[in-house]
Parts: C-alpha cells; structure tokens; sequence
C-alpha cells in the first residue's frame, strides 16, 4: 500500500495541483491530509479540490 501525506497546502492550488499529479503517477492508495489546507491565495478553489477528491474529514487530536 502507497500512502500519501501532504502538510501545509496553505491555498496553493498551483502547488496542491502539482503535488497531486506526482501521486497520479505514483500510484498512491491514500492520501494523508496533515492540516494548514485553507489558509492562502485561493482557499475556495484549493478546498473545492480536495473535496472533489473525497477528502471529506478531518481528525484533531483530542485538546485535554
């Protein structure tokens, strides 16, 4: 199994979209999104694109 993780996207969809097409050829199983995907130039469009691939949750460490 292929796994994926990408950390601070930061709306950079150029970017997002690049990283994305390295794990098309890599034939990567899952893809780990670590946090920081929002925050940015494009956030809408860079949200919209990971949505469109079933990101569809996140998990947050329990805060004690």
């Amino acid at each position: 199994m292929r796994v994926a993780a990408m950390y601070d996207i930061h709306g950079n969809l150029p970017a997002l979209e690049a990283v994305l097409e390295e794990i098309r050829q890599a034939e990567v199983n899952h893809i780990v999104v670590g946090g920081d995907v929002v925050p940015g130039p494009m956030p809408r469009e860079t949200l919209r694109c990971l949505l469109d691939l079933g990101y569809s949750r996140a998990v947050y460490p329990r805060q004690w």
